[in-house]
C-alpha cells in the first residue's frame, strides 16, 4: 500500500469509529461512487462517504492513475453548517513521485473578526504547527494565494521527503502519534467538548451558515483549485460533477 493511501485509511478509521459513522452506499450496495476512467478497464479510484450523529458527513475520495503517476487521497469531516465547530480535512498525496500532505481544521468564521473563537478552535493546535513547520525535510507545495486564503493559519501543507512524510503521517511513532494524529483527535475532541457558551455568543448563526455556504462553493470550485479539472479529464465530467456535489454541502 502506498503511504499516502495508507495515511488516509487509518486517519478515515479512526474517524469513522469514534464518531459511530455508517456509510453510505452507492445503488450496487458497494462504495458511493466507483471511479471509472477512459485510460483503462479498471477502476481508478473510490469516493466513500460516512453519516453519523457527531457530525453530518465524512467523505474520502481516492485516485490512482499510473498514467498520470498521480496517487491521491483526500478525506474532510464536515460538521453541521449551522455549527461554529469547524471541517477536518487531509490529503496525502504522491504525485510524479513526489510526496505531500495538506492538514487542517476548515474555519465556520472570518477569523480576523472573530478572536475568541479562533483562540479557541485553533490555540491548542500553535505547538503542534510551529513544531513541524521546523522539521528537516519539508519544502513549499505548489498552493497560490487564493488556496491559502480559504483556509486557516494553522493549516500545514508542504512537500516532504519520505521519512519526513512518515514522520508526519506517524507511522515511524509505535503510538502512531504524528500531525496528523495530533490535529485529528483535537477535531474529534471539539466535536465532543462543543463551544462554550461565552464563546459562541460571539458568533452569529446566520453568518456561520452564509460563510460555510460560500467558502465550500469556492474551496471545491475549478476556477479555485485546477485539481477539479484534472479529475475530470481522468473520470469523466459528469463524475467529477457528483464528486464536487457532495463536497459542497451536507445534502444526500
Amino acid at each position: 500500500m502506498s503511504l499516502p493511501k495508507d495515511l488516509a485509511e487509518r486517519t478515515l478509521a479512526e474517524m469513522v469509529e469514534r464518531t459511530g459513522a455508517v456509510e453510505v452506499h452507492g445503488e450496487d450496495g458497494g462504495d458511493y461512487l466507483t471511479l471509472m476512467s477512459p485510460f483503462g478497464p479498471d477502476p481508478v479510484g473510490k469516493m466513500r462517504v460516512f453519516k453519523s450523529d457527531k457530525v453530518k458527513k465524512i467523505v474520502y475520495a481516492g485516485l490512482t492513475v499510473d498514467k498520470f503517476k498521480m496517487d491521491t487521497h483526500m478525506i474532510f469531516g464536515f460538521t453541521a453548517e449551522d455549527s461554529p465547530l469547524p471541517h477536518f480535512t487531509l490529503d496525502s498525496v504522491n504525485a510524479n513521485g513526489s510526496l505531500a500532505f495538506h492538514l487542517d481544521l476548515v474555519t465556520k468564521a472570518e477569523l480576523s473578526v472573530h478572536v475568541p473563537y479562533m483562540d479557541y478552535v485553533y490555540g491548542g493546535l500553535t505547538e503542534t504547527f510551529n513544531d513541524t513547520i521546523k522539521w528537516e525535510g519539508l519544502s513549499r507545495a505548489q498552493v497560490g494565494p487564493r488556496q491559502y486564503a480559504m483556509m486557516s493559519p494553522w493549516m500545514l501543507v508542504s512537500r516532504a521527503t519520505e521519512p519526513t512524510f512518515r514522520r508526519f503521517s506517524g507511522e515511524d511513532d509505535d503510538q502512531g502519534r504524528g500531525p496528523v494524529k495530533t490535529y485529528l483527535n483535537y477535531w474529534l475532541d471539539l466535536i465532543d467538548a462543543g463551544v462554550p457558551d461565552d464563546v459562541a455568543a460571539t458568533l452569529n448563526t446566520d453568518e456561520i451558515v452564509a460563510h460555510d455556504h460560500k467558502l465550500r462553493y469556492n474551496l471545491f470550485s475549478p476556477e479555485v483549485d485546477p485539481v477539479w479539472r484534472d479529475v475530470g479529464k481522468i473520470v469523466g465530467e459528469d463524475t467529477a460533477e457528483k464528486m464536487r456535489q457532495m463536497l459542497l454541502s451536507n445534502a444526500w
